[in-house]
């Protein structure tokens, strides 16, 4: 009933679990020293002793009293401990492995799902270990206790209570598995809501322009249903066990008291030794029953810790630990597949000088975008090698790597700060006149100055700017950044005519003292590069310059000159 795995999460913080199981141990004999006391002052009532003889149990009742208060108080607060260093030591390291990761895929987990398994995941887990374990360890420890307590009083009581004990874990053995897949599925579909929801949520315009509203409203519901089917089996699940450790726990306590009076009746055992053992007989099944309770709960956080494992045991990428000495990057005999199957790149050999305008350009699914995350180091060869002057990628240092590289796509991430910010995290100690003239290049001086200027605040992701001024303002915060190597993946997609042509002719005018690498599907913005890589189905068909592709009048050719007269015609 305990996953090893998450008792390894733990760490250093085990401790507290057997200093909560110590505690409530002698809670548990406080309690049994507050019935031993209410039962000798009946038995002292029934003698009819002098009243000073009853100071004693009354002593005692007060110290058991006080011995269970702080007990319980200590208790309290190691597990609030427990909770705080377990949630915040998760956290600590699930942001650190996400870190690590990188621009690593994370098993597939949505943006969505690894915010759900952080946020709420880590919650639902620290029940487990401030409830769920301390209530496992006790309930196991006590009935024995008891036992031990009570078998000096009536051997055959005492026995009978211990042996319907384990009748609890078994009704709850008989759930589990059941309860296991429930719990996995109820994740899923939690996860897979969120996932649902952020999306309608992100895309809510477009739903709108294309009247798709309805159909992701009906998504969505579809989704919140499934989602509230599955939380009702959890309900269900939950009470029918629930009822079966309550018939479990109070026959046997029934069970024991009828035993306790038997004694009394049959077997010559003092009426006030079978009061004790009547009001012991449910202090057996307690415990159990607690961890009972708390066991559903526990199924919740390793459910959800279990997705908290798979992203911590995600294998960390390779990196070494040398430094960059020179920013050429070669690619050698490159193969690559993603599922190991079908191959997407097929020796792949490209140069990358350390100053001039390399573009790679190809139909979609040519293995363009692939490259650029192999550059980065998201993918790494099935086969071959990637150079960075003359050291291989995985050796060196990926802090110092990034230092030198900058990557500047249709999608870069513009924060929800002000624009001074969104440029300081590029480069710490940029001056507000560097920002202005990174500005001035992309012709958003004026924007930014009759805006707000440095102090005006970018909403989420550029919501309260152009898609033209979002990458252009992308583009002004790299050139800041001043890095060696600058990779433009599709960095003019989807924008007005007069924003290309301005990213385009500071691109160009970056690649006289850079390392610039641009992925185009639109061949009229690499027509100024030193080289062109074209690509077709994972392959370079061709390279050299545009002049020299156009008179091969083979593949690069055909589709420069086919989009330059859909170009044409369209204007």
């Amino acid at each position: 009933m305990i996953d090893k795995d998450l008792f390894q999460l733990l760490g250093k913080n085990k401790k507290y679990i057997f200093i909560v199981v110590a505690f409530q141990l002698l809670g548990l004999v406080a309690n049994i020293g507050i019935t031993a006391s209410i039962c000798y002052a009946i038995y002292l009532v029934t003698i009819k002793a002098q009243w000073y003889l009853f100071l004693y149990p009354l002593a005692f009742m007060v110290i058991g009293i006080i011995v269970r208060f702080c007990t319980t108080k200590f208790i309290g607060d190691v597990k609030d401990t427990i909770g705080r260093k377990v949630k915040k030591d998760l956290r600590e390291r699930t942001y650190n492995k996400i870190v690590k990761l990188g621009v690593n895929s994370t098993d597939g987990m949505s943006m969505a799902g690894l915010t759900q398994i952080s946020l709420e995941g880590v919650e639902q887990l620290d029940l487990y270990y401030s409830s769920y374990l301390p209530q496992f360890f006790y309930a196991l420890l006590a009935p024995i206790a008891l036992f031990i307590m009570c078998v000096w009083i009536d051997w055959r009581t005492s026995l009978v209570l211990l042996a319907c004990v384990p009748l609890i874990p078994v009704s709850i053995i008989a759930v589990s598995k059941y309860a296991k897949k429930i719990f996995a599925k109820y994740w899923d579909k939690y996860t897979s809501m969120g996932d649902n929801f952020l999306d309608n949520v992100q895309g809510l315009k477009e739903l709108k322009i294309f009247k798709a509203d309805k159909a992701g409203h009906d998504k969505m519901n579809e989704s919140a249903e499934e989602f509230r089917k599955i939380t009702m089996k959890v309900l269900v699940m939950q009470l029918a066990s629930t009822t079966i450790m309550d018939l479990v726990a109070y026959g046997g306590a029934g069970i024991g008291i009828a035993l306790s009076i038997c004694g009394a009746i049959c077997w010559g055992l003092n009426p006030v030794s079978s009061l004790f053992l009547i009001l012991v007989a449910v202090e057996f099944f307690l415990p159990l029953r607690a961890f009972g309770s708390a066991f559903h709960i526990a199924m919740n956080g390793a459910s959800a810790g279990k997705k908290i494992i798979a992203l911590l045991n995600t294998p960390d990428p390779v990196w070494g630990n040398e430094k960059v000495s020179e920013t050429t990057i070669k690619l050698n005999n490159i193969t690559f597949s993603y599922d190991g199957k079908r191959d997407v790149l097929k020796g792949i050999d490209m140069n990358f000088p350390k100053k001039g305008m390399t573009a790679i350009v190809g139909e979609s699914g040519s293995g363009k975008s692939t490259i650029v995350n192999m550059i980065v180091g998201a993918l790494r060869p099935k086969s071959g090698n990637i150079n960075i002057g003359n050291v291989r990628l995985e050796n060196l240092n990926r802090d110092n790597y990034y230092s030198h590289l900058s990557v500047v796509s249709y999608n870069t991430y513009i924060f929800n700060q002000t624009v001074r910010e969104n440029f300081l995290l590029a480069n710490s100690s940029a001056t507000d006149e560097q920002i202005f003239d990174a500005l001035k290049l992309v012709n958003l001086e004026e924007f930014i100055k009759n805006n707000g200027g440095l102090d005006k605040i970018i909403s989420e992701d550029g919501g309260n700017i152009s898609g033209g001024q979002k990458q252009r303002l992308a583009l002004a915060v790299n050139l800041v950044a001043n890095k060696d190597i600058y990779i433009f993946d599709e960095a003019t997609s989807n924008i007005d005519i007069e924003s290309e042509a301005i990213i385009m002719q500071n691109i160009k005018a970056l690649s006289k003292d850079k390392s610039v690498i641009v992925i185009s599907h639109r061949l009229a913005n690499v027509v100024s590069a030193d080289n062109i890589y074209f690509m077709q189905n994972g392959q370079i068909k061709e390279y050299g310059t545009h002049t020299t592709l156009m008179a091969n009048k083979n593949g690069y050719e055909k589709l420069y000159s086919t989009q330059k007269e859909l170009e044409e015609g369209y204007v």
